[in-house]
């Protein structure tokens, strides 16, 4: 197979991205030609707590935040290797099912020792 034979392999992803760029220039252009470009001042106002801002947004958040966005991701990491592994269980054997067995005990008692010292407890 020549370059040529490779590179025609490419195509329908060139074609793909090609449609895909041009339907969002389409369809960002078509939102600023037929939409109203002066909002009311309805649709600009406080939206979700009922009452202006009073801070600005840029200002220093509490660690708490930053803490439980991280144990939802070793937790969500903990639910994309269970697929993976249910998936393949048939053919990994007796060892496959006990190294995940011991990866789920590690972070259970990961789980527990994070409750323990309360960081799942907010106030």
């Amino acid at each position: 197979m020549g370059l040529d034979g490779m590179l025609a392999e490419y195509l329908p992803i060139l074609i793909f991205l090609g449609i895909a760029v041009g339907l969002a220039i389409a369809m960002m252009l078509a939102s600023v030609i037929m939409a109203k470009q002066h909002p009311d001042s309805e649709k600009i106002s406080t939206y979700e707590c009922g009452f202006e801002a009073f801070d600005d947004a840029r200002s220093r958040f509490d660690v708490r935040f930053y803490l439980v966005a991280i144990l939802f991701i070793i937790f969500d990491l903990e639910v994309a290797f269970l697929f993976p592994w249910a998936v393949s269980l048939g053919d990994i054997g007796l060892f496959g099912f006990w190294s995940m067995v011991i990866f789920l005990v590690i972070l259970t008692i990961g789980f527990a020792y994070e409750w323990k010292k309360g960081a799942l407890e907010w106030e």
